[in-house]
């Protein structure tokens, strides 16, 4: 298991997620209660409801909220999402987001680890 997942929008860390920092009891909870929500409800993929939907269904689905909350800039929503994944993929390294014309592409990658991005620092030439 990856101890850092990273969620990246079109080739930029967004979200860095420590798996090595437990959950709080209460987001545990939420995350049961979005499982338990979806097992009841389904959820709508491509416009189709799918009523029972697997592990890897519910991931993508989540990973599709999970975009549209960085974009939106809806930090908390973003943060559960992530938890979430990372939470119930254990072994997920990478969430890559891509905008694209169709709105966004998802991959979760499990088999590259996260490398840290740092910022490159430009000095202006002295003359």
């Amino acid at each position: 298991m990856s101890r850092i997942m990273a969620v990246l929008l079109d080739g930029i860390a967004q979200i860095e997620y420590d798996r090595g920092k437990p959950l709080p009891d209460y987001q545990a909870a939420y995350l049961e209660k979005m499982d338990r929500r979806m097992d009841a409800e389904g959820i709508a993929v491509d416009g189709a409801l799918v009523p029972a939907p697997d592990q890897m269904q519910k991931a993508q689905f989540i990973a599709a909220n999970l975009a549209h909350a960085i974009v939106s800039d809806h930090e908390a929503q973003a943060a559960a999402f992530t938890s979430y994944l990372a939470a119930r993929l254990p072994d997920l390294k990478q969430i890559k987001l891509r905008r694209d014309d169709n709105g966004f592409g998802i991959e979760l990658d499990f088999e590259q680890d996260y490398v840290k991005q740092h910022p490159v620092q430009f000095m202006p030439l002295q003359r």
